[in-house]
């Protein structure tokens, strides 16, 4: 027996080990040890992706008027298994294409069986509704059908014309999902889904072309996208006085300068409200559009994937900015601050 290094630098005691590949053909690293099994899994569940999830229920949670509760906790960690559940099943329903198009990813590579990851979608998708039984019968209406959405895309919508429609759906269905587990109703929280999902459905329309490269008109899309939600939440943001607080009655309506400083003294948080949706909005806009400008002008599969992990980040300050525009303040900073954290993971472990 012979004492080799494997790839990654790890001694393989494998008989007639083959030699240490050269740099450049280096294949990721198929050791059976902890910290590698550890990474694949990472990599099988983009991990970094999750800090994208708690942010849905707490943006539906906002749009109810609801402060986020127990069922709050309870839709956010379905949330958290039912999208782990989804990254899984796509490595396994894609395998066949990752063995050519990817094949450093764990599954082609070898370093997870297609089995375990098919194992780790159904524990995860159980794991998932339980958790939202636990939030509620409402909540549990919701996540039913978003894990179906969830399984329809990976195993049969993924390359068809209706597939960014699917993820889209189930992006806003996460959504209304937290509105649903913490008030028992999803109405007022429509609008935020349908802004959030049309948002994802941009992203993964560029996404269906970041392993080969192709067209500049989906980045291009997904630019206008970004400009014109932008237009909307920030629009939407100026709205009348935060719920719960309504003008004094009985008093001789006040006109001209004097209204405008009895509006500005009797709800003194709403112009701050305004601003941080503001300010939330633009970090949106900001974190895509130069990614989305470079792949249109150069749609090349570096570009296009540097401009999913860029759609993919952005969902973190959208949901904050939806959230603010609810006048949940200090909700939407939680948000915020999320983003840096999976942007500094990102770093480690691949979103796309």
């Amino acid at each position: 027996m012979t004492l080799r290094e494997s790839p990654c630098g790890c001694p393989d005691e494998t008989p007639n080990a083959a030699p240490r590949a050269t740099a450049g053909d280096t294949p990721p690293c198929a050791c059976p040890g902890r910290s590698h099994r550890g990474r694949a899994w990472a990599e099988l569940l983009r991990l970094p992706a999750l800090f994208s999830v708690p942010g849905d229920a707490l943006a539906g949670t906002a749009a109810t008027g609801a402060c986020p509760n127990t069922r709050t906790l309870l839709a956010i960690a379905s949330s958290l298994c039912l999208y782990e559940a989804g990254m899984a099943l796509n490595d396994w329903a894609d395998r066949d294409v990752d063995a050519v198009e990817r094949p450093h990813r764990p599954l082609p590579s070898g370093r997870i069986r297609p089995a375990a990851a098919l194992t780790a979608a159904c524990a995860l998708t159980g794991a998932g509704l339980a958790l939202a039984a636990g939030a509620g019968r409402p909540a549990l209406t919701v996540a039913a059908p978003l894990a179906a959405t969830v399984w329809a895309y990976d195993l049969g919508l993924k390359h068809t014309p209706a597939g960014p429609v699917a993820m889209g759906t189930a992006r806003g269905l996460d959504l209304l999902m937290g509105a649903a587990a913490t008030s028992g109703s999803t109405r007022p929280a429509l609008p935020s889904a349908a802004l959030l999902g049309t948002h994802t459905l941009a992203v993964t329309t560029v996404s269906r072309q970041e392993a080969q490269g192709g067209s500049p008109v989906p980045p291009l899309a997904a630019l206008a996208t970004t400009a014109l939600l932008t237009r909307l939440v920030t629009r939407r943001s100026s709205g009348g006085p935060p719920r719960g607080r309504r003008p004094a009655t009985g008093h001789r309506p006040a006109t001209g300068h004097r209204q405008a400083g009895l509006r500005a003294d009797r709800f003194p948080g709403q112009d701050s409200g305004a601003l941080l949706t503001t300010a939330l909005t633009a970090a949106y806009a900001a974190t895509t559009a130069r990614p989305y400008f470079h792949a249109t002008l150069n749609p090349s599969p570096p570009l296009t994937q540097r401009a999913v992990g860029a759609g993919i980040r952005a969902t973190i300050p959208l949901q904050a900015a939806l959230t603010a525009r609810s006048r949940g303040t200090a909700t939407a900073l939680l948000i915020a601050a999320l983003a840096p954290l999976g942007a500094r993971f990102a770093k480690k472990v691949s979103v796309t």
